[in-house]
């Protein structure tokens, strides 16, 4: 695993060793960053599920201003941590060690407002993705014209609609699909 580009490119990241983890493609990674392209700058970018902090990682590589990577598992979260030392990330990053709907509760309690948010659930656990896509519905954490972006199994059918956010568009690469979430323009 390497970071693609920006200040950090080419550089190796420590993968999941035997940690039984799904970490994105360097190709799908590519993929989503030059969707998001500038837009990333100086932005506010959550990597929930973060495995092995890829996905945040490549965000500040390209300029983003702060990361919070959300990681329930300790030892994915001591893995995030390792490879933001290996790249002497110091600052401007966190790791919260938490299940999605706690570590998003405790960025809502500090009134953060993401620009991005990017959800990897284990592709098992739809009904999961379900309840943390609802909560995100239903807070302020996103700004104005933040997105919120779900990696997921290519046959998994997610909602085109909830209460606030819409999906404005769906990629589909290989196996793996991302779907791209944004407050709904009021009616």
């Amino acid at each position: 695993m390497r970071v693609i580009a920006g200040k950090f490119r080419s550089r190796q990241l420590k993968g999941p060793g035997k940690l039984r983890l799904r970490p994105t493609s360097d190709r799908l990674r590519e993929t989503l960053f030059n969707i998001l392209g500038p837009a990333v700058e100086d932005s506010l970018f959550v990597d929930a599920y973060a495995g092995t902090g890829a996905i945040g990682i490549e965000a500040i590589s390209r300029g983003a201003r702060e990361a919070v990577f959300i990681e329930s598992r300790a030892a994915s979260a001591r893995l995030v941590r390792q490879n933001l030392e290996a790249l002497g990330i110091r600052s401007g990053a966190e790791v919260i060690e938490a299940h999605a709907v706690r570590g998003f509760e405790k960025l809502a309690a500090r009134h953060r407002i993401a620009d991005f948010i990017f959800l990897d659930p284990p592709y098992e656990r739809d009904e999961e993705c379900l309840l943390v896509l609802e909560f995100l519905d239903s807070s302020h954490l996103i700004a104005p014209g933040g997105l919120v972006i779900v990696e997921h199994r290519r046959k998994t059918e997610l909602p085109e609609r909830f209460e606030r956010l819409e999906r404005t568009r769906l990629v589909e690469q290989g196996d793996a699909a991302l779907s791209f979430y944004r407050l709904a323009a009021a009616a």
